[in-house]
């Protein structure tokens, strides 16, 4: 029976060509995501090991980064160390010109020990010198020789330091130096930002030629642990690999998050294969009912029989599991060769764990064996000379029907109830609970509503004439198939809706909050001597000219005191300005009253001015971020800032003396702008408004905050996240839609002497692949529809279980986009019958008539 099996496989391999696809994209898939969590770890390691890679051994805290400065010199005397070094690292701030940049110091090592590497000019050799990495150089246009001035702290009365750039590094892979200027700086300078303390974050020890690292570790730690050094003792001694590994475990809490997720998707992917595998097995075995019952009256055993469909799984399932294999190594070193081509990827490497290839193999293969199973039974179940006969469904007349049926209403029943408990109570894991479980009870019931569900729509290409009929009548001729293909594809719809809804659920009722809590389109502040960038010039006309901008409006500091709450920042305004920028309906700014945020639970103040107390109602807005305000003949009505008002408020701040300043409050706490866009939207419209202004005015895009900058942030993390999702399940529906097209390839096979029989009654070559055309879109028109259904609903409830406690969630569709995932499901289903009809209209009807 084996050789009959492998006969099969051999002389058949185009009946198992979808089986093979189903497998081999599932196993890929799963595979790849295994791979991904390695690859993750192994980049990780590149990067955070990169600080002391040339480093034999290294000295860390155990529960925290510092190492007290001591501690150096004393393991400089243990035999078998050569060097001692100290990393010490500083954030502050670099400017050159009017541009500015955040910068992570890091003081220069010795030349055993420095793993910074100079591509152009020479390393810092003297108190003055720093080097700057190639990228912020590009950032901040430096060049070899330029000069660089370096805060030495955050007051803004600290000194500033004029160093020379000597040189240009290559952009350090440690992720704790991304996003920042990265400067190689004398010790001094370091040392000086952090206001004169030595703080080492490790000490890192190059070995004497020859020495056991072993060896110089005990005596490492024995040194450490006699040492009368405060915190000596909690210092732990490793080598750079261990150390490596400790700080991935570190900086991934432990876990793998980003595994988790992929092998959720990866399940699905699996889920849906296995269907199609189920179904196409099932066709496979009813068309050869003949063959195996003639195996049977010649002599073989049922057992016989039910190991060679088992066998013929089996080879299947290996080698497609083989070849899933290999396409998840050469899409994930693909997908390694381009992050390496990008500058945040630069230190990515491909790691492809063992257990990632078993797992795939011996997953995809029990998938196989599993799906083959039921088929196997079935084959040894028909009487010797029985003839062929579709299989019917599950009916509710039958015992498995009735069983089948009690427990999909169950769990469909139950799941419901719990799906919504978590939307009521705003409760994720409930929520995700009762989907799962509702949809596996939807899954159960499919056989009692998908046959009838496209008989209904088949009535709708009647009108088509021969081949729209004889297409809604063969596409429910064997109901099981029928629901086995559509079940396969509903899973992907359904779950590639519900994230689409869920995403754009999720928009809307972020845009609303944002419409809520910010007053304005966007807000520039932070612009007095306190966090002024240096170089920076704003002002209304500025502003105005920038495109995109529709309005500005300049917001004047006031102090206001009162004996109950001291010293109050307000701010002057134009109420007619005012107006046109302010996101808040119902509301508006007028003489002798202040305009409040909404946290400003009081129905009015009473302020000490020149002739007296003064008592001004508030009227509070919806909006929580918004600056309180006052009109400009407000303020002069007050007779302006009271004498002292500033020192009480900078006092009661802890900032330096206003004396020290120079300077007014306008001075210090600084003017802020209000602006009005003309599309406030799109998350790319807003990111180049933001860009624009920044470049005009020389301020940093940190002081360009507002509610356009915040809907666009979260519109771009959902549209990311919405992008993944959507790719990681495209997988499940391709491969559904591979089963709807084996489906029909099959079903055209089976009915090869009907098709002939037609072709000779008068129907034409185009009739009959418009009747298999027609019967591929009911399938997968269908279940897209059914899938659709059900995904607006999972998406709806899912985004209220996950943001209801945070905001407001009314059901919102992506018209656009579910259209877009119906017509692709259809346009694919109608691709799916092209090479079946093209073999269907090419054989002749003598030909097809004389095949058994």
């Amino acid at each position: 029976m084996l050789q009959v099996a492998l006969a099969q496989v051999r002389v058949h391999a185009r009946r198992f060509l979808a089986v093979g696809l189903a497998v081999m994209l599932g196993v890929a898939f799963l595979s790849a995501t295994l791979m991904v969590g390695a690859t993750t770890r192994a980049s990780l390691g590149e990067s955070i090991g990169a600080s002391y890679a040339k480093a034999g051994l290294v000295v860390t805290g155990q529960e925290g980064p510092e190492v007290p400065a001591e501690i150096a010199g004393e393991l400089a005397s243990v035999p078998g160390v050569d060097v001692v070094h100290g990393l010490e690292r500083a954030y502050t701030r670099v400017t050159t010109g009017s541009a500015t940049a955040l910068a992570v110091l890091t003081a220069v090592a010795p030349d055993r020990l420095e793993t910074t590497r100079v591509t152009k000019g020479t390393y810092p050799s003297g108190p003055g010198d720093v080097a700057l990495d190639e990228a912020s150089a590009v950032r901040l246009g430096v060049v070899p020789g330029d000069t660089l001035a370096v805060d030495s702290g955050a007051a803004p009365t600290s000194p500033v330091h004029a160093l020379t750039v000597t040189g240009l590094t290559a952009p350090s892979a440690d992720p704790m130096l991304s996003g920042a200027a990265q400067v190689l700086a004398p010790s001094s300078v370091v040392r000086e930002v952090n206001e004169g303390g030595t703080t080492y974050r490790n000490l890192q020890l190059a070995l004497s030629p020859g020495a056991d690292p072993t060896a110089v570790a005990s005596a490492v730690a024995a040194s450490l642990a006699a040492s009368r050094t405060d915190g000596a003792a909690d210092l732990v001694v490793r080598t750079a690999a261990e150390q490596t590994v400790t700080d991935v475990a570190a900086l991934s809490d432990g876990g793998d998050a980003l595994t988790g997720i992929l092998l959720a998707f990866a399940a699905v992917a699996v889920l849906v294969a296995g269907l199609v595998i189920s179904n196409t097995f099932s066709v496979l075995v009813a068309q050869r009912t003949r063959e195996l019952a003639l195996l049977r009256c010649i002599g073989a055993e049922r057992r016989q029989v039910r190991a060679s469909v088992l066998v013929e799984g089996a080879v299947v399932g290996l080698v497609s599991s083989v070849l899933g294999v290999l396409l998840a190594v050469g899409v994930m070193a693909a997908l390694v060769g381009l992050a390496r081509r990008t500058g945040f990827g630069s230190f990515a490497v491909l790691a492809v764990p063992p257990s990632a290839a078993v797992t795939g193999v011996g997953v995809g293969v029990l998938m196989t064996l599993l799906a083959a199973l039921v088929p196997a039974r079935a084959a040894t179940r028909v009487a010797p000379l029985a003839a062929l006969r579709p299989s019917e469904p599950p009916t509710t007349g039958s015992a498995s029907g009735r069983v089948r049926l009690v427990i999909g209403l169950v769990a469909v029943c139950g799941g419901a109830a719990l799906l919504l408990l978590g939307a009521v109570s705003v409760a994720i894991l409930p929520a995700v609970a009762g989907g799962a479980v509702s949809f596996l009870g939807v899954m159960l019931l499919s056989p009692f509503f998908v046959p009838v569900s496209v008989a209904a729509v088949g009535r709708m290409a009647r009108p088509l004439g021969v081949p729209g009929t004889l297409a809604s009548v063969n596409a429910v001729r064997n109901p099981a198939r029928t629901t086995a293909s559509s079940a396969a594809l509903m899973v992907g719809v359904t779950l590639v809706t519900m994230m689409m809804v869920g995403a754009q659920t999720a928009r809307t009722a972020f845009d609303r909050e944002l419409d809520e809590n910010y007053a304005v389109d966007l807000e520039i502040s932070g612009l007095g001597t306190a966090a002024a960038v240096p170089g920076a010039s704003v002002n209304p006309s500025t502003l105005l000219q920038v495109d995109g901008v529709r309005a500005v409006v300049e917001l004047t500091p006031v102090l206001l005191t009162s004996a109950e709450d001291g010293a109050s920042l307000v701010y002057a305004a134009d109420p007619a300005a005012i107006a046109g920028v302010l996101r808040a309906q119902g509301v508006a700014l007028t003489d002798g009253m202040v305009l409040a945020p909404q946290d400003w639970n009081q129905g009015e103040v009473t302020v000490e001015a020149a002739n007296g107390p003064s008592t001004l109602p508030v009227t509070s807005t919806d909006a929580t971020f918004f600056l309180p305000l006052i009109t400009p003949a407000t303020a002069e009505a007050l007779g302006g800032t009271p004498d002292g008002a500033l020192s009480a408020y900078l006092g009661a701040a802890g900032d330096p003396d206003p004396a020290d300043l120079q300077g007014s409050l306008s001075s210090y706490v600084g003017a802020t702008f209000w602006l009005g866009l003309d599309d406030a939207r799109d998350a790319g419209t807003v990111a180049d408004i933001q860009s624009r202004i920044v470049a005009a005015t020389g301020v940093s895009e940190y002081q360009v905050t507002g509610a356009a900058v915040e809907r666009a942030a979260y519109n771009q993390i959902i549209d990311v996240l919405l992008l993944i999702v959507t790719a990681l399940l495209a997988v499940a529906v391709l491969i559904a839609l591979i089963g709807v097209a084996n489906t029909l390839s099959l079903s055209v096979l089976e009915r090869r002497r009907e098709n002939s029989l037609l072709r000779a009654l008068g129907l034409t070559r185009a009739q009959l692949r418009g009747m298999l055309a027609v019967e591929a879109v009911l399938v997968a028109g269908v279940a897209a529809l059914l899938g659709t259904g059900l995904g607006i609903l999972y998406g709806w409830l899912g985004a209220q279980s996950a943001l209801g406690g945070i905001a407001t969630v009314s059901p919102s569709v992506p018209i656009g986009q579910v259209g877009a995932v119906l017509a692709v499901a259809v346009a694919a289903g109608l691709l799916a019958s092209v090479l079946p009809a093209h073999r269907a209209a090419r054989l002749s009807p003598v030909a097809g008539l004389a095949m058994d």
